[in-house]
């Protein structure tokens, strides 16, 4: 019989498949322990669109980022306000007294005046009154500084010696080499310090009325040091007031009344998009006297009557006012995104909607129109008497701050006052809301988010399913709170992670800025853990935080690519216990599969380059299998950044300010398809050439 031909063609897979059941029962193939992760990009396709404004700073008064940091003043305590009882932060020299005088203002704005008496005056013993500016102020050789001081004489009186002064402890110092004696026998010993005037200038003589003196003091070929104070001496016994003493460094390019060169430029290689300011609690103020009243920042130093940055803690002199911001923000190309204040103060005090509110609405429309009017306008006018005749560009308008901490309920209200406001007099400005609200629709929300790097790992889809028929996004302060007093190696993963997710939804997410940016890291000087960019009076630094922000804003490309990922690898990891009403909950959270690997990729539209940007959290180099769809060819040398450590905990510090750094290298061997290793603790950005 012949077989039947169609039967046995349509019985052999069923035959095969059931041998390979059976075989399966008690066989299987060995699978790889840690299959490659693949990943895949679709370069001809576009996910969403990149905002041009997504990276930014936030800057606000805390952990002395100005005073003591980015603003250039060296004197602490000039106006002699800081301190209601006495001359805080100032010393005498040669016998002299100081003290606070009321009765003697050089205006209203500063309306007390630092008394010397230096009847105990002599040649051979100058007296006067000294600054060691906060923990030091910084010399450097062949350096020029500006001193400028108001002052009146009981009776004529001079001449005054203005002098940059070298100051050792002696207590404990040693001298054995040949070196040590030259410096022994240039210091002039005392009992307990020697000193030694590395420059200085005359006053001739004083006037019995307020007069502003200025010199310069110019440094030769001296050591950097920041062991140094100001001093102002006379040899004639006398009564001397003085007001507003200033010394002022050059400041980046060169303005008056600027700021530092080396934070500016570690600003600057950032290329921030956008500034926010004058920022968070430092806008509110603990009561409502002492917010951040604009109107009082603008105009002469010596017209400004400072205030005290009660929610930090500290004096602030208003050096850096309203113009000093818009100036930052024009020195570095970049948007400012205005907060005004919005009638909340952060111990309660608050300002009802409807005629109370009024006057404020009034003073945020009058600050629009100082930053943007035309010198036709009232304020336009009076920001060109203030040495800026140019509008500035504005596009964004915060209303308050972190009003969710208002229990009044009145940000409602308050909110849709002041929104009203801006609108009928600027109706292209973007309102951003601190909160929701319901009655009106603000363009902008802004988040805030301070975690740890696993909960910025495990949340890296924040935004990834959030309604696009919603407000915009701004996530306008966020950080890895890991490292103390700027960040270590593992935040600046967490933060990294974390940027993945804010570049893939761009199209939401329009701004970001980590917070706090600045901390001086000097002993006292913290008041929160965990900022951007570490200082003293001498040496500044990044984190690694810092260059996970930088390497992002550098290579941040036009549009979002799609990526597929095929075997993410993951760990296990337990979220902490929730907390509500201020009680930790008893139950844990169930466990979470947390990805160690994470990534994103934008294409620069003009030149073609694709960006990846790869980000590996775990303790194994992490290899990685790419496969580019949609290009013609994939130049086979690239370009690869890898920021790297060997621990996580591992940092940057004042001492060590480059233990972590990114390194560029040639990436070889790219193609449409390829295998790369990623570092254990690494952050990667690739750039490939396509054709």
């Amino acid at each position: 019989m012949k077989p039947n031909r169609s039967l046995t063609k349509n019985l052999r897979p069923l035959c095969l498949g059931m041998i390979l059941a059976s075989l399966s029962a008690s066989w299987s193939p060995a699978q790889p322990a840690n299959p490659v992760t693949v990943l895949k990009i679709s370069a001809d396709q576009v996910a969403a669109k990149v905002s041009p404004q997504l990276y930014g700073l936030m800057t606000e008064e805390i952990n002395y980022s100005y005073e003591g940091g980015l603003y250039g003043e060296l004197i602490r305590n000039r106006t002699f306000k800081a301190s209601p009882t006495n001359a805080l932060f100032w010393n005498t020299v040669g016998g002299a007294a100081i003290a606070l005088d009321t009765n003697q203002p050089l205006n209203a704005a500063l309306n007390l005046s630092l008394k010397l008496d230096a009847s105990k005056a002599a040649k051979k013993s100058p007296a006067g009154l000294a600054n060691g500016g906060f923990w030091g102020i910084p010399l450097r050789p062949n350096t020029t500084y500006h001193a400028s001081f108001y002052a009146k004489a009981k009776s004529s009186g001079g001449p005054l010696a203005v002098s940059l002064v070298s100051v050792l402890d002696t207590n404990n110092l040693k001298l054995s080499t040949p070196t040590d004696s030259k410096i022994s026998s240039a210091y002039e010993w005392k009992l307990g310090e020697a000193t030694l005037t590395l420059a200085s200038a005359q006053v001739p003589k004083l006037s019995k009325k307020w007069q502003k003196y200025e010199v310069a003091l110019t440094t030769g070929n001296v050591a950097p040091s920041k062991e140094n104070r100001l001093v102002i001496s006379t040899a004639k016994p006398g009564t001397i007031w003085f007001s507003q003493v200033s010394l002022f460094p050059p400041t980046f390019k060169n303005r008056a009344n600027g700021n530092r060169p080396d934070l500016m430029q570690l600003l600057a290689d950032m290329q921030p998009s956008f500034l926010r300011f004058p920022g968070g609690n430092y806008l509110e103020g603990n009561t409502i006297a002492t917010r951040f009243d604009w109107k009082k920042t603008i105009g002469d130093i010596s017209g400004r009557p400072g205030h005290m940055n009660d929610g930090w803690r500290y004096w602030s002199t208003d050096g850096m006012g309203l113009l000093e911001f818009l100036n930052w923000c024009e020195d570095l190309h970049m948007q400012p995104v205005l907060a005004v204040y919005a009638g909340y103060s952060l111990r309660g005090q608050y300002v009802k909607p409807g005629p109370d509110l009024e006057p404020y609405v009034q003073d945020a429309l009058d600050e629009i129109e100082y930053v943007t009017g035309d010198t036709s306008t009232k304020w336009g006018a009076r920001r060109a008497k203030d040495g800026h005749p140019a509008p500035f560009p504005l596009e964004y308008v915060e209303i308050g701050n972190e009003d969710w901490f208002d229990r009044s309920g009145s940000y409602d209200g308050r909110f849709a006052q002041i929104y009203d406001a801006i609108k009928a007099r600027h109706p292209k400005l973007q309102v951003i809301a601190t909160t929701k609200v319901a009655s009106r629709r603000p363009d902008v929300m802004d988040d805030h988010f301070y975690r740890s790097s696993m909960q910025m790992q495990s949340d890296t889809h924040h935004y990834d399913k959030t309604d696009r028929n919603g407000p915009k996004i701004f996530v306008g302060e966020w950080a890895t709170r890991e490292g103390a007093p700027t960040p270590n190696m593992n935040a600046a993963l967490g933060d990294a992670a974390w940027m993945t997710g804010l570049e893939r939804n761009s199209d939401l997410v329009v701004m970001h800025c980590y917070a706090p940016l600045f901390v001086n890291v000097n002993p006292g000087a913290m008041q929160w853990r965990t900022d951007l960019i570490g200082y003293d009076a001498m040496s500044s630094y990044g984190s690694p935080a810092y260059y996970a922000q930088k390497m992002f804003s550098q290579n941040r490309g036009d549009v979002v690519l799609p990526v597929v990922c095929e075997n993410l690898p993951t760990r296990d990891w337990q979220p902490p216990a929730s907390r509500r009403g201020g009680v930790t909950q008893t139950n844990l959270p169930p466990l979470q599969k947390v990805p160690t690997l994470f990534y994103n990729a934008t294409r620069d539209v003009k030149s073609g380059t694709i960006i990846l940007k790869v980000v590996n959290s775990g303790g194994t180099e992490q290899a990685v299998h790419l496969e580019i769809g949609g290009v013609s060819q994939i130049e086979p040398n690239g370009e690869a950044i890898v920021l790297s450590a060997g621990a996580p905990e591992d940092t940057n510090s004042i001492t060590e300010p480059n233990k972590i750094v990114p390194v560029t290298t040639t990436a070889e061997g790219l193609s449409a398809e390829f295998t790369r290793p990623f570092p254990p603790y690494s952050i990667t950005v690739l750039r490939l050439k396509t054709r």
